[in-house]
């Protein structure tokens, strides 16, 4: 068994305690405040730009020392357009509703009581992520939008670039009024950081994960505090026997190959045998002249040149340029291997056929499902919400992007003139 730091315990039970206060004060607080606070780091992030990428740039280098492949250091680097984004999507959430406050259902009883279900803050959030630096940005900028103080654990991999964007953040909140607690990251890199953190269960109310399998089941395994995972991106698309096959063609090109390492990119394509031998030779070509590996099932292995593949490449989240390709007859054999196969992330169908594409909108048991566009557009940007903490993975509370509305609660406001129960 572990000996654990006494010191880092104390230390992150300092961290929850000043959450837990800053939580308080950030419940009452006026949208203004949060939007102006949201205004300021975003201006501040675009004029870091160049302290902001020297300390990306240590994190980049350590990476390429311990080898991290070529998909691992995209997903680590902060170009300018990358900062840019950072900066807009926390422009965009200020300009949101704020969702604290909503009315979602109100109703008088017979007995005169009126009883309304308002949306609140839950309180304290606690992220936990690997790789991806622009999480910080998003994830406080929800955080703070919605109400909720914020703990933020990313991984030792992008250690200099979360520190100096979370530095940034922290002062430009305070600066408008914002608690200086509201937005806290844990600086050591040491692994047992993690496992005390999922102890604070007095001072952190839910969990919200973001990093590879291993992570995930480790927060699972040792979390006294409820999570929301953000769990593999297998996606599929699915070029059905009525798809418009250029169209077809450049969906899959777009949700595998415009940024392959991202969990929303397209792992596995499933072609409709009475059009395979029409669609896969010409794509095929154009993965090829991408560098894409292609691993194929033994009908498509007749069509096409490409790497045989095994039983694991149906359930692989490559995040990489490897694609594994299917050809299947008809729908329900698509429909069928998208739900045992797939990890219920993003699935997509390319048809002109409209029963075709309701059958599969309603059969596909994923977070969100596409007709005639692609899986990389699942992101809470894409879809109007600012920003994203993930893309939940789980049934419970919230599903898909999780972004301002998944981070409140409901709290039951009863309001009467005397009544009693008999």
């Amino acid at each position: 068994m572990a000996v654990i730091d006494k010191s880092l315990r104390e230390e992150l039970e300092q961290i929850g305690r000043q959450a837990r206060a800053a939580s308080d004060g950030l419940r009452p607080m006026t949208r203004e405040v949060k939007d102006a606070a949201l205004r300021e780091v975003a201006q501040r992030l675009r004029a870091s730009k160049t302290s902001m990428q020297a300390e990306n740039r240590k994190d980049l280098e350590v990476g390429r020392e311990k080898g991290l492949s070529s998909a691992m250091l995209d997903r680590l680097e902060l170009t300018d357009a990358r900062i840019d984004t950072m900066a807009d999507g926390l422009e965009v959430v200020a300009s949101l509703a704020d969702p604290v406050g909503d009315i979602v259902s109100q109703t008088v009883r017979p007995n005169g009581l009126r009883i309304a279900q308002i949306r609140q803050p839950l309180g304290v959030v606690g992220i936990i992520y690997e790789s991806r630096p622009n999480v910080t940005a998003d994830a406080a900028g929800l955080c703070l939008k919605s109400g909720n103080a914020v703990i933020l654990r990313g991984g030792s991999e992008a250690i200099h670039s979360n520190v100096a964007i979370a530095a940034i953040f922290r002062e430009g909140a305070t600066s408008v009024g914002v608690p200086e607690n509201a937005i806290q990251i844990i600086t050591t890199t040491d692994r047992e950081a993690v496992g005390e953190m999922l102890k604070l269960d007095a001072y952190i109310d839910i969990i919200v994960p973001r990093g590879g399998k291993s992570l995930i089941e480790r927060i699972y395994d040792g979390s006294r505090i409820p999570v929301v995972a953000h769990l593999d991106g297998v996606c599929h698309t699915y070029v059905h026997a009525a798809a418009d096959l250029a169209m077809a063609k450049a969906i899959c090109l777009n949700a595998k190959l415009q940024r392959p390492s991202v969990c929303n990119a397209m792992e596995t394509m499933l072609v409709d045998a009475s059009v395979a031998d029409q669609f896969l030779p010409e794509i095929a070509g154009e993965f090829g002249a991408a560098d894409c590996e292609l691993r194929g099932c033994e009908r498509t292995q007749a069509l096409i040149d490409c790497t045989p593949a095994t039983a694991d490449d149906w359930t692989a989240e490559y995040l990489d340029k490897i694609l594994a390709v299917k050809i299947v007859d008809g729908l329900d054999e698509a429909v069928d291997h998208i739900n045992l196969h797939g990890s219920h992330h993003s699935d997509a169908i390319v048809t002109d056929n409209y029963t075709a594409s309701e059958r599969f909108l309603d059969a596909i048991d994923s977070a969100t499902v596409y007709v005639n566009a692609s899986t990389y557009f699942t992101d809470g940007f894409e879809f109007g919400l600012g920003a994203e903490l993930g893309i939940s993975t789980s049934k419970l509370h919230c599903r898909g992007p999780m972004a301002l509305k998944e981070l409140t609660s409901l709290k039951w406001v009863i309001r009467g003139n005397g009544q009693i129960r008999t």
